[in-house]
């Protein structure tokens, strides 16, 4: 083979191995930023995965704050409260200052890991007005009313009027 084609050939290959490392590496580091949306049921049935149950994965937990179930600390930031989706209830443990818009009947995601039977929360994120529900947790609440056959609310899901 001739000198200046084995040199383009491997110029070729080592630029493959290259972008083939690269690629590697952007999709580990982005599987590991996922954090799918899963409802209270959905964890405790197991539909979720083990690892979601055991706490090994980080998740999104969506539904509404149960009614009566705010409990927060006294002298310290931690606060206690409930997620439902109508089916199953969720206690959940988060520590730091609330959204201004976190109140019982109202939609909240929290991002975080299960530890035991207790979803211990490191962000939580409440919907910004009265009519406003994020698309993936309008979906799995209108499977739920389904199920249960309860009347679903007449505002439409994902949009904000």
């Amino acid at each position: 083979m001739n000198p200046i084609r084995r040199r383009r050939l491997l110029w070729v290959a080592a630029l493959v191995v290259a972008a083939a490392i690269a690629a590697t590496l952007v999709a580990m580091a982005l599987q590991r930023n996922v954090a799918y949306l899963y409802t209270p049921n959905e964890v405790i049935s197991g539909e979720a995965g083990a690892e979601v149950k055991s706490g090994q994965a980080r998740f999104r937990l969506g539904g509404m704050v149960a009614e009566g179930s705010i409990e927060r600390i006294d002298g310290t930031l931690e606060s206690h409260f409930t997620v439902t989706d109508g089916d199953a209830l969720m206690p959940v443990t988060y520590t730091g200052i609330l959204p201004d818009l976190f109140r019982e009947k109202q939609a909240v995601i929290a991002t975080g890991r299960m530890d035991g039977d207790r979803f211990v929360a490191e962000e939580v994120l409440a919907k910004h007005d009265e009519t406003y529900m994020p698309k993936e947790v309008a979906d799995k609440m209108g499977m739920a009313h389904q199920k249960h056959d309860v009347e679903a609310p007449d505002a439409p899901s994902g949009t904000n009027p």
